[in-house]
């Protein structure tokens, strides 16, 4: 498994007001989307493309264009969802599904309640949206998921990452031979006893959309 950490000073500035405790839910959106923005550029370098001829004003030329089937943006419920309007901004001909997911407290398993997504999804680059990646048992469950339906390689895109949930992603994908990679803005101290990322930001689906 790869993990990218962006490291770029328009990254940081918009993470550090994540962060703000003082940092109120419309501007905790824009910002989070703005950063996702910047994390999808990084996330899709390895996107594939097909060479193309196009007429320009003047001459012939080669370019490329996106290659079909066409990739797959996932965003994991809720807090996902606050994910999604940055990363289609610049992939916007990627199609998108939705995957429900909640941890069962008494057993810590992530459960799936909720799913939109192709059945078959052979050949197919999915990028999974999942703002914080803590204890790592809600992202490689859906990653598995995407696998198991035929997901060529899959892309995390988190806005934080814990040291714990770097470790059980590599883990539970250790030899399985699938491409995975995770890209986040900063990969944080650890996880308190409660199980949310130091320094961290909090819940962010309670900061993106409210407690509800």
């Amino acid at each position: 498994m790869e993990t990218l950490v962006v490291d770029h000073p328009l990254v940081a500035h918009k993470l550090t007001t994540l962060r703000d405790v003082r940092t109120d839910s419309p501007t905790f959106r824009r910002l989070a989307d703005e950063l996702v923005t910047l994390l999808a550029y990084e996330a899709t370098r390895d996107v594939r493309v097909t060479d193309v001829t196009v007429e320009t004003p003047l001459v012939t030329t080669h370019g490329v264009r996106l290659a079909r089937p066409a990739p797959l943006v996932v965003p994991i419920l809720r807090a996902g969802l606050g994910m999604l309007d940055g990363m289609t901004r610049i992939l916007p001909t990627a199609e998108v599904g939705f995957l429900g997911m909640i941890r069962d407290e008494s057993t810590l398993k992530a459960q799936t309640y909720a799913t939109r997504l192709p059945e078959d999804l052979s050949g197919r680059q999915c990028y999974v949206l999942d703002p914080m990646l803590a204890t790592g048992g809600t992202l490689a469950a859906a990653v598995r998921f995407l696998f198991d339906r035929g997901a060529q390689d899959v892309t995390a895109i988190c806005l934080l990452a814990a040291p714990e949930g770097i470790a059980h992603m590599d883990d539970t994908f250790r030899g399985t031979g699938k491409p995975i990679r995770v890209v986040t803005a900063a990969l944080d101290e650890r996880l308190n006893e409660q199980g949310y990322i130091v320094p961290g930001l909090g819940d962010a689906g309670d900061r993106l959309y409210g407690v509800v």
